[in-house]
């Protein structure tokens, strides 16, 4: 018998590391899992600046295509490969001063005409290029009213022409819809994107 003990297969010696076996420091661990968080918080953070973001409808100028505390989701990317459409529903930075200071609110509204386009209202009825456009999101309590200022606020308004550059938009609850028919038409710059689905509450998701 030798000097040096022998060591049965699979058996190592006190203090050695198991052969085979690659032990990771906490520190390590530690630090790939801030990694993991940083890369996903950047994601996170590139989609909703470039991509989508979520809005919250607040007022209800959009009834009864979207109702207050209703959430949608909205494609920035949209108007980057495509133009903006008649009857896409937008946001879009709505831009104020009183002089001294400058206010930023985010609308949301119906495209109801692009650049070139005339536009006229009659008796509350909206006429495009000349004829009557049908608007079949009108809430029907609306446009059931006999009274004109109860069934649109704005009964008629002259014949006007987009200027390049620009959209007019609308409210789908007319009544109580603060749009271009106040302000006039918007710059296409200021639109941030389409939106295209309801997400929340989980019982109104549907596509727009």
């Amino acid at each position: 018998m030798s000097g040096t003990d022998e060591v049965p297969d699979g058996e190592t010696h006190a203090g050695e590391a198991e052969p085979g076996i690659i032990r990771t420091s906490p520190g390590r661990i530690l630090r790939d899992w801030l990694v993991v968080i940083a890369v996903a918080l950047g994601a996170a953070i590139l989609v909703r600046t470039f991509v989508l973001q979520q809005f919250y409808i607040s007022g209800p100028s959009m009834e009864t295509t979207m109702y207050t505390d209703d959430r949608v989701l909205v494609n920035k990317m949209s108007y980057r490969f495509s133009d903006i459409g008649r009857g896409d529903v937008v946001v879009f930075d709505r831009i104020t001063t009183n002089g001294n200071t400058v206010a930023h609110d985010d609308l949301i509204k119906r495209v109801i005409a692009l650049a070139g386009d005339s536009i006229e209202i009659k008796n509350c009825e909206v006429h495009l290029n000349g004829k009557k456009i049908v608007e079949d999101y009108l809430p029907e309590t609306d446009t059931a009213e006999p009274d004109p200022a109860a069934r649109c606020r704005v009964e008629s308004m002259r014949r006007i022409v987009i200027p390049e550059g620009h959209v007019f938009v609308m409210g789908d609850n007319r009544p109580e819809s603060f749009d271009s028919r106040s302000f006039g038409s918007i710059p296409e710059s200021l639109v941030i994107g389409r939106a295209f689905a309801v997400v929340w509450p989980l019982g109104s998701i549907r596509g727009l």
